[in-house]
């Protein structure tokens, strides 16, 4: 998937995925695909939000790197460990060695359970808690923990400047942008529902009431595309 404009500071760098048979490796994805979704916050300082799976990590680091222009990111925020999202996260650790990577308690304990204690040195690890915020320069995160959808390490992070919430696996869809541009958000979005946070639904409820209060303009979550239009329906069905 080529490289998008979120805004004039923001950039989608994911990946599509058109091979993937089995999501989760349960889920039939074909002929739809899937896609990794990741972000670039271009501020005073750089935040990467999230990696993608292992499978798409080139085609991701190329996208990054043109969006950086020569730059170094200074972060490497984790909203959520699971493979496709984290495979990749080494990766660019080893590419940019002056990154750290922002996380939770949680998130810390799964990447020395998935990667190694010793894989990240205690200086490159920032941990945050609920509310706590990051400055990028005009740019700040606040960052809201979502235990249990559907991982017991996943958090949102808000982008108070320009009212975007990084929702991790929250409203996300099966279907590869390339794909599903035309197709409509909500089949597919119920079926990714149901399938992968439907029985955490009491934890669910949690974080829409913990983002009740927040002015959002745009929603971008970790699978599907970005949603900028009609909030208050998708906000509706979940």
């Amino acid at each position: 998937m080529a490289i998008q404009t979120v805004t004039d500071a923001i950039r989608y760098v994911g990946v599509d995925d058109n091979t993937l048979a089995l999501f989760e490796n349960q889920y039939p994805v074909q002929p739809m695909g899937v896609s990794y979704n990741s972000y670039v916050i271009l501020d005073e300082k750089i935040a990467v939000m999230d990696s993608v799976d292992a499978r798409a990590a080139e085609e991701w680091l190329s996208n990054v790197a043109q969006v950086l222009e020569g730059r170094n990111p200074d972060y490497l925020v984790v909203t959520h460990m699971e493979p496709d999202h984290s495979g990749s996260l080494m990766r660019i650790a080893q590419e940019y060695p002056e990154m750290k990577i922002v996380g939770n308690a949680k998130t810390f304990t799964l990447i020395k359970q998935f990667f190694g204690t010793g894989a990240l040195s205690e200086d490159r690890m920032l941990e945050v808690g609920e509310r706590d915020t990051l400055s990028l320069g005009l740019h700040r995160l606040r960052f809201l923990l979502a235990p249990m959808v559907h991982w017991p390490e996943v958090m949102a992070a808000y982008e108070e400047e320009e009212k975007i919430l990084f929702s991790a696996d929250a409203f996300g869809r099966f279907g590869s942008l390339e794909r599903t541009a035309r197709a409509p958000w909500a089949p597919q979005a119920r079926r990714y529902y149901y399938n992968i946070v439907g029985k955490y639904g009491a934890q669910v409820q949690a974080l829409l009431k913990k983002i009740s209060a927040l002015e959002i303009k745009t929603i971008c979550p970790l699978h599907g595309p970005m949603l900028t239009e009609d909030l208050g329906e998708y906000l509706r069905l979940y």
